[in-house]
């Protein structure tokens, strides 16, 4: 699998904090691209089943039952249509705020999604989900939800070490 296949990740450093970019056009409205981002009954086509209250200091709570990892956290960033800030961490583990932001750009949604992770995350794989999850995204925007993409994810992931070990 190439890196054509995948969004390129960007990867800043800043003290023990690495931040990472990540962008897509996504073929849909604003308003759809909005709700799979925050409705219970769109996030579990593409990422897992919860749910974020839309209010600074709600909850943002999702369960990866496959996997074990439990989201628990608050919303710290909210403008709807346009940013939706929340940690991806559940109790007891250090913050790890993941950002959303989208904009109409014609007749598409620009999205980017920004993190940072603590010293000693591995970035790479971070990221590497975060891809899969964003191909998930574009296709139950289509309407053809699909299962988590391993295969994308390992190419992903070995491509952002890869990366990241050169900086």
């Amino acid at each position: 699998m190439s890196d054509a296949l995948f969004g390129k990740a960007k990867f800043t450093r800043k003290g023990d904090v690495t931040e990472a970019r990540l962008s897509r056009v996504l073929d849909d409205s604003l308003d759809r691209v909005w709700a799979a981002l925050t409705e219970s009954e769109e996030l579990v086509k593409w990422l897992a089943p919860g749910s974020i209250e839309l209010s600074v200091g709600g909850a943002a709570k999702l369960n990866f039952t496959d996997s074990g990892i439990v989201i628990d956290s608050k919303v710290t960033e909210i403008e709807p249509l346009s940013v939706l800030e929340y940690s991806w961490s559940g109790p007891g583990e250090p913050a790890r705020p993941l950002r959303w932001e989208i904009r109409p750009k014609g007749d598409e949604v620009q999205l980017d999604l920004s993190l940072r992770l603590p010293a000693g995350e591995d970035a790479g794989r971070a990221c590497a989900g975060w891809d899969a999850h964003l191909e998930m995204l574009a296709a139950a925007l289509a309407g053809v939800p699909i299962k988590f993409p391993f295969e994308l994810f390992k190419a992903a992931r070995d491509a952002y070490r890869a990366q990241l070990s050169g900086q």
